[in-house]
């Protein structure tokens, strides 16, 4: 189901160059290019993109819609910018039944089949923003779970193993130039790897690309930094702070920085609230997002609930997460003072 009139005026569709494409068409074709069918393929992908993305947020939370318009408006755009690179791309040198055999720049050839392999994988990174449309709000590692370092833990632990198996792999082949007999690899998976070094958009003469190891290795990075995070905002906590016409809790046990008003919020109050990623909770009586820096930040842009202490929301963090951190040395220091000393231990003599 494509998007009606309405919804189509709101997708985000970026420009196409189609004297690029043109070219690109002539160098590598005797038929005509037929004007704006770029453009054409262009808005069909991003209409069926659309089309899931507004599918995707009828099943999950509303919380998860803005994401999920990001996405939309990311992959829009960078599918314009990696068909326009395609176009000039295929424009740079004519195929060899336009041009002929005779003096055909050979090495310019194989410079753009290269550009062309590098290319499609951007394309298929492109691609794989609708995966994330699909997963969106779908039971990924919320921070709202308990167990979320936990998780993100064994995630790494995979991730990392990952890493090494493909590293150990490559190595493999690069001393025998064959995965035969390879011990870190299944037959399938051999069967596989070999399948995808024989394809054309494989240029590198190894099982596993560096793209593959360096999409692998930012994950891993992902992952520790969200570990991190996670880890930071469980020992550290976050505190709330009143303003004049109600107040801002915390609440740890939603994972949620919520915003009390003790009268309805006007409409540029409201929208500057949804402009910084907060929504309207009924349950629970609030405006709200989840926990985590970036809402204490987002709170310090929305001039009517700063904190009547005069500080910035993320000062006032830094001062109370100073306060408990001296508090907690404190109390620690008073405990070792006032624990008594280990007797010694016996020396074997005998007092009479």
């Amino acid at each position: 189901m494509m998007p009606d009139d309405k919804s189509k005026s709101q997708i985000p569709y970026y420009p196409i160059n189609e004297s690029a494409a043109k070219r690109a068409k002539e160098m590598n074709s005797f038929s005509d290019y037929r004007p704006g069918s770029a453009t054409e393929e262009y808005r069909r992908s991003v209409d069926e993109a659309a089309a899931l993305a507004e599918r995707q947020k009828a099943r999950v939370d509303p919380m998860y819609h803005e994401r999920i318009d990001n996405l939309l408006e990311a992959y829009a755009r960078k599918l314009a910018e990696n068909m326009n690179e395609g176009f000039a791309i295929d424009a740079r040198v004519p195929s060899v039944l336009i041009a002929g055999g005779s003096n055909f720049p050979v090495r310019k050839k194989e410079k753009q089949n290269a550009a062309r392999d590098r290319n499609m994988q951007r394309w298929r990174e492109v691609q794989s923003l609708l995966d994330k449309i699909r997963s969106t709000g779908m039971g990924g590692i919320s921070a709202d779970d308990s167990q979320a370092v936990a998780k993100l833990e064994n995630k790494l632990a995979n991730l990392e193993a990952s890493q090494e198996r493909m590293k150990a792999v490559n190595a493999y082949y690069r001393k025998h130039k064959t995965l035969d007999g390879c011990p870190d690899i299944s037959e399938d998976v051999i069967h596989k790897l070999e399948a995808g070094m024989a394809s054309s958009w494989h240029y590198e003469d190894k099982p596993y690309p560096s793209w593959a190891l360096s999409n692998n290795n930012a994950e891993i990075r992902r992952v520790k930094e969200r570990i991190a995070a996670l880890t930071r905002q469980k020992e550290l906590g976050y505190a709330g702070w009143e303003f004049d016409g109600g107040r801002v809790e915390a609440n740890t046990a939603e994972n949620r920085l919520q915003i009390f008003f003790e009268e309805k919020p006007d409409e540029e109050t409201r929208s500057s609230l949804k402009s910084n990623g907060f929504r309207w909770a009924p349950s629970a009586g609030a405006w709200q997002r989840q926990l985590n820096d970036n809402a204490i930040y987002a709170a310090g842009r929305i001039d009517c609930i700063q904190p009547l202490t005069g500080e910035k929301p993320s000062e006032l963090q830094q001062r109370v997460r100073a306060e408990r951190q001296l508090e907690a040395d404190s109390s620690e220091l008073a405990y070792d003072e006032s624990s008594p000393e280990e007797p010694d231990q016996d020396n074997g003599m005998c007092m009479s």
